[in-house]
Parts: C-alpha cells; structure tokens; sequence
C-alpha cells in the first residue's frame, strides 16, 4: 500500500500533467485560430473569383478600331497552363473580346507557346512573334480567314519581337545568344526570299563585356527592335536599362536614353516607340517596367528631357500613343490593357488574364501627338477602371508602402513591396489575391513551428510506441 507522501506526489504530478495538457490545448487552439484567419483570405479569393477574364472593364469612350493584345500566358517547362493562357486576342470598340489563336489545344502548323508582338499590318493581317522550347516562329495571320498566310522557324532561343519591312524582310530582336561563354545577342535583317541574314548588329562589338555585370546567357534581353526611318532602328536593351537608335549605314549608336543600372531614369523598360513630333523634336515613350510607369521623354538642348509619366501600373510592358492624344497601355501584372488620358484617366480598359504583353490599335506603335505638342507634361497616377480585378484591389504591396511611407524603413518597404508585387504574381494561383497569397506565406513557417512543437512535447510517447512498435515485431520474428 503506497505511503500518504507517495499518494500526495502522484496527485501532484497528475495535476501538473493536467495542467500542462491544458495549456497545450489552449497553445493549440490560439495556433489554429491564427491558422484560420491567415488562410481566411484564400477562402474569400476562392469563393468570390470570377474566373479567367477576358473582356471589357471600363469602357467610357469606345474605341473606333479594333485593338489586338497578344497575351504571353504562363507556362512551365513548355507546357501551358489553362488558366494562365496563351493567346492573341481582338477586343471590338466596347472592348468584348474575342480569341483568335490560342497557346493551348491549336491547329497551328508549328508549335506556339508564348506570344509576344503583334503588329497590325496594312492589309488587316496580323504579324505574330511566338516562341516555344525549341525556339522561335514569326507568322503572317489573317483574322479574317482565321488561317496563317506564312510562317518562318528560327532557333533563336528567345524573341519578342520581329518587324515586316522593307517589303519581305524581318528585323529581328535575338536575345539569349549564348555560346561558350559569350553572348552574341544582336539585332539583325532577315531576308525572306533569300533565306539569309543581309545585316546585323552585335552589341558585344558596342559594349564593354563588363555592362550588367558581364556576359550572361541573358545579358542584353533585347525585346524590341523597330524601324524608325531608313536604315535607322531603335532598340531596347531591357537589361541595359536604356533604349538607343542605331543608323545601319554608320553602325553608330545615333541616341542613347538612359544607361546601366541608372534606374531613376529607365529599369528595365519594354517596347519603346520613338518619333519627330510637331515641333520637331525627337519623342520617346516607353513602357518603364520595372518602375511601374510609363514614361515620355523630348530630345532638347543635346540631353533628353522626362516631360510626362503616369505611374500606378504593375510591370507595364507596351505603351502607344493614340491618334486622338491618349495612350494605350498594356497593365501586364494587373493583366489589362488600358486607354487612358494624359492625366491618367482609364477611359477603355479590356481585362486579358494572363500577363498582356503587347497592344496595338491601328497602325503599329506611336501615332499620336507627344505630350509637348500637346502642353501636357507633368507626373500622375493611373486612376479608374472597373473596380473589378487586380487593378483595383488594395494589396499587400499598396499597405506595405503606405505603411512606411515617410518612415526610415521606407526604402526597404519599397524595395520589398516591389519584389513581391512583380514575383508573386507567378507563383499564384489567378483566383487568389495578394493578401491571400501572404496568408499562405505565413502560414507555413507557422504549420513547421507547430510540427515541431509537438514533435518535441510528444517526444515520451513517440518513442514509446516505436519501441512498442519494434518490439512488437521483434516478438514476432521469434516465435516464427
């Protein structure tokens, strides 16, 4: 019969154990409720998701032509992915837009699976820039006979754009030219009816080999090349951080805006178009992705001039000035292409999930008056639209500048902001949110932590039963 001591000792022990077993039940219930609100806004983003887009938001003025966005759509390892498609699209003056090729499940003649530039051509067919695993496809579409009139097979690795000039030739942008520890990426003029290269242009013979930190198979991303004049072709050296015209008679680099790593004036930038304007100065408008912004500039005096940006976009990748003064913007991340005013007014907008990478109304480019001519210069935010989507939600990187804005942690809430708003929309799902994606985030380490938690606190019983465990098979093993 055990003592009063040990009676008192055991009770004791059962009461610590009991209330050691209560506190991790509490520490268990205060983690799931955390667990559920983390994961809450992933509820509401599934409950509430409309679907893959693709047709009208705000539609205030309706175009007079139509406007051809090509969607780059999301792919890994070459294989598409149904919500985030590929495709190049025609949206009517009300902006219902309808498909005209698809990167997914096409009777294409070639393999198409991203699209890039699309050019209007003056007959009504569409000159088409894809690529796919095994390299590049430029071909001529006729929206009409929903039919491809021709096409060429280049290995180039990666192009995002090739231009019809000069009667049958293509200018080409070829980046990621990689080969032994050199990058030979250039522009150059492909000759159709001879099957042959009549000229090109390697930046490794203009650049030091030091610029963006040296050779890489990606150095240049040259993503854009267009004839701006005869024999003259402006090019957009993304990971030069600037965009130059170069005269094919001298060789020469003729303009150069921006330079290598000065991202106050270009980062990064996409598709930029360049004209004479009304008054004569040499225009460039360009798409500053990595900015966020669109950006105008006017050659005076000898230097160029930043006379107008509006600001507020996600990874912009195409900017066009419009006839009647407004510019046709593809809001790449915020997956739309927008119209808006030289105040940055959304007066048409088209939602085209997944990524627009090019918008073109009319003929191809810029066709518009510059902000100069126009005495509308000045710095503003994009404002409007349908209050549907991703352009209109508050998200984690809107509150996390906000939230330290003005403070000395707001150069490193922007740079944070910045990353996770141009990567994260790569790694989610296109139903979920911002917010529900960083619920998703946080939700891990804390689901680890828990684990490992109890890992540790069921450490006694856990190496019980596996004792038990091992035991139990060991008395089997005898007795057979």
């Amino acid at each position: 019969m055990a003592s009063v001591p040990e009676r008192l000792r055991a009770r004791l022990a059962g009461a610590r154990r009991r209330l050691v077993e209560s506190r991790a039940w509490r520490a268990r219930a205060v983690l799931l409720v955390v667990l559920l609100l983390l994961l809450s806004p992933t509820v509401v983003s599934a409950a509430t998701d409309q679907g893959t887009r693709l047709g009208p938001g705000t539609v205030d003025s309706p175009a007079e032509n139509t406007t051809y966005v090509s969607i780059q759509g999301f792919h890994f390892k070459g294989v598409g992915n149904a919500k985030k498609p590929a495709r190049v699209v025609a949206a009517d003056g009300d902006a219902d837009a309808r498909v005209l090729v698809s990167g997914v499940d096409n009777d294409l003649p070639f393999r198409a699976r991203w699209f890039y530039d699309t050019d209007p051509l003056p007959n009504g067919d569409l000159l088409v820039t894809s690529t796919n695993p095994d390299g590049t496809v430029v071909f001529r579409y006729d929206p009409d006979a929903s039919e491809v009139v021709w096409y060429e097979q280049f290995d180039f690795h990666d192009t995002h754009d090739a231009d019809l000039i000069n009667g049958d030739q293509l200018l080409i942008a070829n980046m990621r030219a990689y080969e032994d520890g050199v990058s030979n990426d250039r522009i150059l003029v492909y000759d159709r009816g001879n099957d042959t290269v009549v000229w090109d242009w390697t930046f490794n013979e203009h650049y030091p080999n030091s610029t963006d930190g040296g050779f890489n198979p990606d150095w240049t991303h040259v993503n854009d090349v267009d004839k701006v004049g005869d024999g003259r072709y402006l090019a957009s050296p993304r990971n030069f951080d600037q965009v130059i015209l170069v005269n094919r008679s001298t060789d020469e680099i003729e303009y150069q805006l921006g330079s290598d790593g000065n991202h106050s004036r270009l980062f990064e930038q996409h598709n930029p178009d360049f004209w004479v304007d009304e008054q004569g100065d040499p225009t460039v408008l360009v798409a500053d992705s990595e900015n966020d912004r669109v950006v105008e500039f006017t050659y005076e005096d000898g230097r160029w001039q930043e006379v107008w940006s509006v600001g507020g976009f996600n990874w912009p990748r195409d900017a066009d000035r419009l006839p009647n003064g407004n510019t046709l913007v593809t809001d790449s991340l915020n997956h739309r292409a927008v119209e808006i005013t030289p105040e940055g007014e959304v007066v048409w907008e088209v939602y085209a999930a997944w990524a627009p990478y090019d918008a073109e109304r009319g003929a191809p480019g810029s066709n518009g008056p510059s902000m100069t001519a126009m005495d509308a210069g000045g710095s503003h935010e994009v404002r409007g639209g349908a209050g549907e989507g991703p352009a209109s939600q508050e998200t984690f990187p809107d509150w996390l500048r906000r939230s330290t804005d003005g403070t000395p942690l707001a150069a490193f809430g922007e740079e944070v902001a910045d990353r996770y708003q141009h990567v994260t929309p790569f790694l989610r799902p296109v139903w979920m949110s911002s917010w529900a994606l960083l619920g998703v985030f946080l939700s891990i380490p804390l689901l680890l932590g828990w684990g490992v938690g109890e890992v540790i606190y069921q450490r006694r019983r856990i190496v019980e039963a596996i004792r038990g465990l091992v035991g139990g098979a060991g008395g089997s093993g005898e007795g057979v």
